[in-house]
């Protein structure tokens, strides 16, 4: 009975023993992996920047798991979400990330995020979701997140990410949505992301990846979204892509792929929505199988060369809403080549339908007229169309754009388009349209752009063409028109880009209310009847550009009015009646490069300045009374003028006396101050020495072939920049040679140095070396040695001045990008530099581009090292001797009442910067002037009147004519609405940033978190 009792006692107690083990302890080890967590966060609290204040309670005052933006598991205190996503934060994200072990999911969406996915990422192997979308992150995807089993969804679009997708990708079996796309990477596609079986999305599109796409690819029988649209990829489409029924999005847009497509294409796809694969390499016929694909929506094959005849029945694809073929070689010039337009009547969400460009012939079908009312955009130009214009065609009341040029049409001009109240686009042009110009065509109040050119049409221009007030081109020429040109129609304030009326036939004199046309770039009244004197109004148009008057009747003399048109390029007068002398302002329009004013009545003598320098770029044949100017215009003599020569003999013993003088009072000066910097500067270039690698004036030279004037590649204010190859290593460079004998060449040198030892950062010129030696005559000679940017400078972007770069065709998200790149550049010398750095001459030129198009920040020869006393320098009434430091247009208002460099300064700059890359115009644009400045000039055109500012290139994919409706597909319908937004918001903050007061200005922590924002609803949601 004891021993009973005694076991008793003993299983008790061991059972006791067993409960503490399994209680106490756990609570315990949940202690411990709490605080782990609670450090980790705050570790990575410490490394950002949080304007909005979303982790001020991340503190002892809460507990972790109420923290904003973190959320716990439900069964125990552990982090499993952070969620700090659209809170305006930059920064790093700190390693310690890695100690949250039992994270599933990362969202750090639309921030601004900087420097390389961390490495410990990878140890989380409860993670899930990764969504690190529209932020700034660099670097590699890190390999070792293919540890990260558990992980179904990796989306890092709209960063900075370089290099190579990981081939360890494979080991993400869980993976559904892979997208990376709008960032920087290379290299091939692997092949083993055929493994990843459960993938549903793919997006690399925007990025620079090259050779062909896997055959493994065609594995992937979940996936039902495909964008590789961007890149660089080429050759045929494995057949197993087209095998992939799930697919429902598929966009290989803008590639260099090539081939025909399968003919069984719509019956292997039958889920296809969109179907994008325009700018590429694509033959062949178009498959008829097309229209198995019941569900699609958009159909977008422009710009590739498919050919032949079009026998696709569109009857069954009800929800057909674009469709694009432009740019092709299909049709057969046949009679029946546009019967598949009838088959369209029954895709009752029909917005666009564009076949600019191919070889269509035929009558223009009547059953265009029966398209659904929903159609905004009928693009049929530049193909072999004949027939009329159907007046049916007033039916589609929601048209937007009618495109029809380059064609073979009769007939009139429908008065029912007068009906079209949002009509803006109508390109009739190059037909062989008769009669006159319908008066309703006054009741499109919406219109942009009207070209009627190349036609037989006649009669008067109707003056109800006034009430089109958003006119921007008006081109009537060569046709038959008589009669007065109506003053409506040259008050049309917004007439911008083109006034074309030349080879008609009419006369009178010219209206004086040609003084409203003020943005007028282009005039062309050329070949008509016109008689009278010139217009002296016509100097109030200050941005004409080309001004072409010839073959009238003009009589009198050259207006001094004139003399205004400061923009002016060209200028034809010829064949006309002017008399009297040639105007010598016309020697002082800087940018006249042709002058036309041959069999006129002109006398007098010819200027020699100006245009007048160059005989091939000026014209006088048929002016009998014309004298002197160059010895090749083989013109008479004038007669001497001797009081001319004694004010030359007296100033030739004035000038030389004063200079002497000054020369000496110089050299003095320079003795003296040399004596005292001489010291200093052997103790700076000993301490730049440690921090750069020096380079000798041999390798220097040898690299850039004797500093051959065929290698230079730019001239500044302080040296030359040349192109080179380092013997060393082949490593190709740009090289400054400092000009020491220019004044503050020396100290610019210096400055530079000492601020690029400070700063690392992708959108800062990295420095490679420096020199500081002697060259072979033993003078003094520094250099600065850069990495080469392959692509130039933005300048020659935006002002096309290098014939050696393409520089054709920068869109408004690239120049978007670009802009973010700087931004961020001279956010990083403000707000993260110790001390913070004032970059001081912001502009074009100093911005450079790699292959990439990734923007890089350069010339540091006026930064400033700011202390703490002078972040902000309050402004000074005292002049600087040393005048304005800078360049004029960019430089910040108060630096010429003598203010010190200060952030606001930079801000100023940037803000001009990027109003000149949103309008194509310098801030010293001649159109500048009166106390207009470009600051103005964009603020008063916010919001309505954005799209008439900005550069044309830049409403390519805006516009809605027929040479660029393919973007719609991308854009998803919205394109011209979306692109206005996004150029709104752009311009609206280059204005806040240029605003005459500092204190009124961004902060450039501010503009790189509104320019990002301005992209991501540009981009829109991604998926």
């Amino acid at each position: 009975m004891l021993n009973s009792l005694s076991c008793s006692v003993i299983l008790l107690w061991c059972f006791s023993l067993l409960l503490i083990c399994c209680f106490s302890t756990p609570s315990t080890a949940t202690i411990n992996t709490n605080e782990i967590d609670r450090l980790a966060l705050l570790a990575i609290k410490s490394q950002l920047h949080d304007p909005l204040g979303v982790t001020h309670s991340w503190n002892k005052s809460l507990p972790m798991c109420q923290w904003t933006g973190v959320s716990c598991g439900h069964r125990h205190p552990r982090v499993t979400k952070l969620d700090l996503s659209s809170q305006s934060i930059r920064g790093h994200l700190s390693p310690s990330i890695g100690n949250l072990s039992f994270l599933m999911s990362i969202h750090l969406e639309n921030n601004s995020f900087n420097g390389e996915i961390p490495l410990e990422v990878g140890r989380l192997f409860r993670l899930k979701y990764l969504i690190l979308t529209n932020n700034s992150f660099s670097g590699t995807i890190p390999t070792n997140l293919s540890h990260c089993t558990n992980l179904v969804r990796f989306i890092a679009f709209g960063n900075n990410l370089v290099g190579e997708i990981p081939v360890e990708i494979d080991n993400l079996l869980k993976l559904e949505k892979l997208n990376i796309g709008n960032n920087h990477l290379t290299g091939k596609l692997p092949a083993s992301i055929g493994n990843l079986s459960s993938l549903q999305l793919i997006h690399l599109g925007g990025n620079s990846l090259g050779g062909r796409i896997p055959d493994t690819l065609g594995q992937l029988r979940n996936l039902y979204y495909l964008n590789l649209a961007l890149n660089k990829l080429s050759g045929r489409v494995p057949p197993s892509v087209y095998n992939i029924s799930s697919l429902e999005s598929f966009s290989l847009l803008s590639n260099r792929f090539n081939g025909i497509l399968p003919l069984d294409i719509g019956f292997n796809l039958p889920n296809l929505e969109t179907f994008i694969i325009a700018q590429n390499n694509f033959t062949g016929p178009l498959p008829d199988s097309l229209v198995n694909a019941s569900n699609l929506v958009i159909l977008d094959l422009s710009k590739n060369h498919f050919s032949g005849q079009m026998s696709i029945d569109f009857s069954g694809l009800k929800n057909l809403s674009f469709v694009n073929l432009a740019e092709n070689d299909l049709g057969i010039g046949t009679t029946n080549d546009l019967e598949f337009i009838t088959s369209l009547k029954n895709c009752s969400e029909l917005k666009v339908l564009s076949l600019y460009g191919n070889g269509f012939g035929g009558f223009l079908p009547n059953s265009i007229s029966n398209l659904s009312t929903t159609i905004t955009q009928i693009a049929i130009g530049s193909n072999q169309i004949s027939g009329t214009i159907p007046p049916g065609i007033g039916n589609l009341f929601n048209l937007a754009s009618i495109t029809m040029e380059f064609n073979q049409l009769t007939g009139t001009i429908p008065s029912v388009i007068g009906e079209l109240k949002d009509l803006q686009l109508l390109y009739l042009h190059v037909n062989n349209l008769q009669g006159n110009i319908p008066s309703s065509l006054g009741n499109l109040t919406l219109l942009n752009k009207l070209e009627l050119g190349y036609n037989s049409l006649e009669g008067n221009i109707p003056s109800s063409l006034g009430n089109c007030q958003n006119l921007i081109t008006l081109l009537l020429n060569s046709n038959k028109f008589t009669g007065t040109v109506p003053q409506e129609i040259v008050s049309i304030t917004t007439l911008s880009l083109g006034l074309d009326l030349s080879d008609n036939l009419l006369s009178g004199p010219f209206p004086p209310a040609v003084s409203n046309l003020k943005n007028l770039l282009v005039m062309d009244i050329s070949r008509n009847q016109f008689s009278g004197e010139i217009p002296f109004t016509i100097g109030s148009c200050t941005s004409l550009e080309y001004l072409y008057m010839m073959g009238n009747s003009f009589n009198g003399s050259i207006p001094p009015s004139l003399s205004s048109l400061k923009s002016i390029k060209e200028l034809d007068l010829s064949s006309n009646n002017l008399s009297g002398q040639i105007p010598e302002y016309l020697e002082n329009l800087t940018l006249l490069k042709y002058l036309n004013l041959s069999y006129n009545h002109f006398d007098g003598e010819v200027p020699t300045k100006g245009v007048f320098q160059n005989k091939t770029e000026v014209s006088l044949t048929g002016n009998k009374k014309l004298c002197g100017g160059l010895a090749e215009m083989h013109l008479p003599s004038c007669p001497s003028k001797g009081s001319k020569k004694l004010k030359i003999m007296l100033l030739k013993v004035v000038i030389p006396v004063t200079v002497s003088s000054l020369i000496l009072l110089s050299a003095l000066l320079v003795v003296v101050t040399r004596r005292r910097k001489s010291a200093n500067k052997i103790s700076r270039m000993l301490q730049l020495g440690e921090q750069f690698p020096m380079i000798s004036y041999v390798e220097l030279s040898k690299a850039t072939n004797e500093f051959s004037s065929s290698n230079m590649i730019g001239q500044g204010r302080y040296g030359s920049v040349y192109k080179g190859v380092l013997a060393e290593n082949g490593m190709l460079v740009a090289v400054k040679v400092i000009n020491l004998q220019q004044k503050g060449a020396s100290k610019s040198f210096t400055a530079e140095c000492d601020a690029l030892r400070h700063i690392r950062h992708r959108n800062l010129i990295k420095i490679v070396t420096i020199c500081s030696s002697i060259d072979f005559k033993g003078a003094d000679f520094k250099a600065l040695v850069y990495e080469y940017m392959q692509n130039g400078s933005l300048e020659e972007w935006l002002h096309q001045n290098n014939d050696e770069l393409d520089t054709t065709n920068t869109s408004h998200v690239q120049r978007l990008n670009i802009a973010i790149d700087v931004a961020s550049a001279i956010e990083y010398l403000h707000c993260h530099c110790e001390p913070p750095i004032v970059h001081g001459d912001l502009k074009p030129s100093n911005v450079l581009l790699d292959n990439d198009m990734v923007a890089h920040v350069g010339d540091f020869g006026l930064a400033k090292l700011l202390s703490d006393h002078s972040l902000n320098p309050a402004p000074t009434t005292q002049s600087s001797s040393l005048g304005i430091k800078g360049t004029i247009g960019y430089v910040a208002p108060e630096y010429g009442m003598g203010s010190g460099v200060s952030m606001p300064g930079d801000v100023y700059s940037f803000g001009i910067l990027l109003l000149e890359m949103l309008t194509g115009r310098r801030p010293t644009d001649s159109k500048f002037n009166d106390g207009l400045t470009l600051h103005d000039f964009a603020r008063t055109a916010l919001p309505e009147r954005v799209m008439e500012i900005v550069e044309p290139s830049l409403l390519l994919e805006a516009r809605v004519d027929s040479n660029n409706v393919e973007n719609f597909a991308r854009l998803h319908g919205e394109g011209r609405v979306r692109v206005e937004e996004c150029l709104v918001g752009a311009l609206r903050i280059g204005v806040l940033c240029s605003m005459e007061s500092p204190a009124e200005r961004m902060d450039m922590t501010d503009v790189v978190a509104k320019l990002c924002a301005v992209r991501e609803k540009y981009a829109g949601s991604n998926i």
